[in-house]
Parts: structure tokens; sequence; C-alpha cells
């Protein structure tokens, strides 16, 4: 099985999940969910975790988590370590409990991180297993619009600030942000991962390989190193949008921009250049392409084989 990528450092903010090993449940009481959260608690108590938000279905879970001390591995060893031997020991059980490793996304969080935990907060009712997020009793939501006084290891502090300096009015606030999306199509934060590894803009991920992966040897059982440490030029992604792409002009410029800021790996200054636009103007265009892709199939389908191609040319290179 191949290797994730851990790339830990202090300040990081992860966006963690882990699923039952056959995908079966590995939460089969209310005992099981309040012994795992009492092992978030000592994660953040022992080894200065900062739990932001979590959600805990039947057989998998969420996590938003921030190590100040770059000991991501550490925690989440304590934490699902701590739960297997309980789970096992209590059912008279031995082996895995988890499907494989953890999945860790490293998440610039001044971008993501009030989304995600809107997309955190949602599961149970994407799940069909309430109409109302407030109606799930195992995940954080309800600490967050004052419904229950928090636990003490539980951080809302940052996610609540985007929200408002007073806490009550950021309480409501954050309950429209979270409900306007229930009976609406929700599509997930999730899908602008880069590589399985990292969730942020064309700078942060810049920045990452820069900074942590610059000096790494691509592994093969760590296929994200490789996947990280490929990119296609702006011109060879333009080229390929030219020949590929057929309708107007101007979106035929803003999927430039899109492919650009989600492939070249450069930052969006620099590809601001190549349009005489600053870089907020490449964002705008590029979130105005991926919705207008949502809307017109046609559009949607010669960009997706666009970006196969474009994949090819990075694994070759």
């Amino acid at each position: 099985m191949a290797r994730p990528l851990r790339i830990e450092y202090p300040g990081a903010f992860y966006h963690i999940t882990s699923r039952g090993n056959e995908r079966k449940a590995i939460f089969k009481s209310r005992r099981d969910r309040e012994k795992f959260l009492e092992y978030c608690e000592s994660a953040v108590l022992r080894y200065g975790a900062i739990i932001h938000a979590y959600c805990l279905m039947d057989n998998h879970y969420h996590l938003l988590l921030e190590t100040p001390s770059g000991n991501l591995s550490r925690i989440m060893r304590h934490i699902n370590g701590a739960y297997t031997t309980y789970f096992n020991v209590k059912r008279q059980r031995a082996g895995h409990l988890f499907q494989g490793r953890y999945k860790a996304i490293l998440v610039e969080s001044d971008e993501y991180a009030d989304e995600l935990s809107r997309y955190i907060h949602l599961n149970p009712v994407r799940a069909k297993m309430v109409e109302h997020p407030e109606d799930y009793e195992w995940s954080s939501y309800p600490y967050y619009t004052g419904m229950k006084k928090p636990p003490e290891w539980l951080y809302r502090d940052s996610i609540l600030g985007y929200f408002g300096k007073q806490i009550s009015a950021s309480e409501k606030s954050y309950k429209i942000f979270v409900e306007k999306w229930i009976d609406q199509g929700y599509e997930s934060p999730l899908k602008d991962v880069e590589s399985s590894t990292l969730l942020g803009s064309s700078d942060f991920i810049k920045h990452i390989q820069e900074r942590y992966l610059s000096g790494l040897k691509p592994a093969d059982d760590i296929p994200a190193i490789k996947t990280l440490s490929r990119k296609v030029t702006l011109d060879r992604i333009f080229d390929r949008v030219d020949a590929g792409l057929k309708t107007k002009p101007a979106w035929v410029r803003n999927a430039k921009m899109y492919l650009g800021q989600k492939y070249s790996g450069k930052p969006l200054k620099e590809i601001a250049v190549h349009f005489g636009i600053g870089a907020s103007g490449v964002s705008q265009s590029s979130r105005r392409f991926s919705e207008r892709m949502e809307k017109d199939r046609k559009v949607k389908d010669q960009v997706e084989k666009i970006e196969n191609e474009l994949k090819q040319l990075i694994m070759k290179s």
C-alpha cells in the first residue's frame, strides 16, 4: 500500500479523516463515541493539539486539527491507537480497527477553515441521518451555535472569529452560514485538494513545495511527492486550452486562468501578468469559470479532457 505524504510543522492545520476497516462501524455505542472524544481531549492536554471541529459518523470521523508543536503523527497515534485498544479490549477482538492510515490534508486555514467546518457539520445531513445539523449529537455543531456549552478542549474562537467579534452574534451568523446549504446542492471544498495532500491557494501550495518538499527525493511508496514535484508550464497549459476548448473567447481566457492556477504551481501574481490583471482577478475569473462548468456540460466535458491530457504530461515529466 502506498504511504501517504505527511507534512508536519508547528502551526500546521489539517482536515483529518479515518474510516473503519472494510468500512465497518467504528462506533457501536454511545460509550464508544464518548470514549473517542475523551481521547481527543487527552490529545489536547498531553500533546498540545488544537481541535477546531469534529463529527463522528458510524464508520468514520472528521477532525479539524491544528498542531502548534508540529507533532501530528504523535497526536494521531494517541487518538487512533488508544481508541483501537479500547475498542478491541471491550469487544474481545484483535487486529486493525481503521482502514489503513488516517488521511491528513494540510490546509491553508484562512482560506478554507470555515468552509471545512461547514462541510464537517453537514455530514450527518448529507448522509440523511438527520434533517438539520443541530439534531445530530455527535458533532461540534451544537457548540458552535450556542445550543450547548462547549467542552474546554474544543477551540471555537478561530472559526467563529470569521463571523463577528461578539460570541452571540457570531454564533447566529455561523448558524446561517451552515444551514443555508441544507436544501441546496453543496459542493465539497475537498474537490480542490492537490495530490490528496494540500488544500489552499497557489501561493500556499508553492510555499509548502519550496519549504518542505524541495529536498525530498521521489519515493515509489509515497506518490504524492512525485505528483507535487511535477508541474507543467503555463504555455503548455494555454496551448492545450486553445486546442481543446471550443467556446467563447472570454471563457477560453478564464479557462486558462483556472487550469493555470490548478496545474502550473505558479503564484497568482505570475499568472496574472499573462492577462494584464491583478492576482485577485485571476481568482475571480477562475471561480466564475468553475461555476460556468457546472452549468454547461459540454464545456465541462472538454475541460475534463484537457485536464486528463495535462495529468498525463505531469506524470511523464
